[in-house]
């Protein structure tokens, strides 16, 4: 995209709308000696500007004086974009009843569905969905809607999601999938809605760990009370480990005691190492200790 130097007065324009001084607008509006979608040098318009800053006053005028909800920035990101992004319901509302496109992506694929779900912006999510936003639709790494809503810990948007049809198990690129993230990061309130909606609890990502391993190792013991009922495999992954190991290799006490008493104490994992003398290599004494004073099955 080829973008022409901004003029004083195309300045004081994306100044007004970021401001939003809607009386400035419409005074150099009426100049005529500006356009409606003048370009910034990273392609961004007044209705951009005023959208990102939650100003539904410019926003509604810009839009009747016939602002472009279709030009994006350089990075591909939109007016709707942003006010996803921002939370901003009613000019969401006031873009799209202007023709805003609701799945138009930005170079990285994010949709302003996307962002809204970064941001847990439910009202907004709600509004998007309602008006037919893809539930499935992914970046370029393959990650869903819902994957971002569970990476963030957003329990509710991940519900509002998957009542609207998103996949439970749509992986990234690394075969991660939105349970498999939300207990890496401990959000075990996500973890227990994708459970409750049939998210499949030993999905493993390219490295070999499933949902139950991140979480163990991570220290997560809430994220691994809420997989324990859903019988997660507690013997040897493909990374060679069982979850207990996880546990014991860094330090997590809680979790070992919850994995201790269901996988046994004892187990060895692929070199041969029981989670003791795994937890004693790392330094981990407690822990150690913890597992040596457990008796054998």
């Amino acid at each position: 995209m080829s973008l022409k130097k901004e003029s004083r007065t195309d300045v004081q324009f994306h100044l007004a709308a970021l401001r939003g001084d809607r009386d400035r607008l419409r005074q150099l509006l009426d100049t005529g000696k500006v356009h409606i979608d003048s370009r910034d040098r990273d392609g961004t318009t007044p209705l951009i500007l005023s959208a990102a800053m939650g100003h539904a006053e410019c926003v509604a005028e810009l839009l009747a004086q016939g602002a472009d909800p279709a030009c994006c920035r350089t990075t591909g990101t939109s007016a709707l974009f942003f006010a996803a992004q921002g939370g901003f319901l009613d000019i969401a509302r006031l873009l799209l009843d202007a023709g805003a496109a609701i799945d138009a992506p930005s170079l990285d694929g994010g949709t302003p569905l996307f962002v809204a779900c970064q941001c847990g912006h439910l009202p907004v999510v709600e509004e998007l969905i309602k008006r037919g936003a893809d539930v499935n639709s992914c970046m370029k790494d393959r990650a869903t809607p819902l994957f971002i809503a569970a990476q963030n810990g957003h329990a509710s948007v991940c519900v509002t999601l998957l009542r609207a049809g998103a996949r439970p198990d749509r992986a990234r690129a690394d075969r991660a999938t939105p349970l498999w993230i939300a207990a890496q990061c401990g959000h075990a309130a996500a973890a227990r809605a994708l459970l409750a909606a049939g998210a499949a609890v030993d999905a493993v990502r390219q490295d070999g760990a499933t949902p139950l391993f991140k979480a163990a190792h991570k220290g997560h013991s809430a994220v691994v009370a809420e997989l324990l009922p859903y019988k997660p495999n507690l013997g040897i992954l493909p990374n060679g480990q069982t979850a207990l190991h996880g546990a014991a290799m860094f330090g997590q006490l809680e979790c070992v005691r919850q994995l201790a008493r269901l996988t046994g104490p004892h187990v060895k994992n692929a070199a041969g190492l029981t989670p003791a003398q795994v937890a004693t290599a790392a330094r981990h004494g407690a822990v150690a200790a913890y597992l040596q004073q457990l008796p054998r099955a």
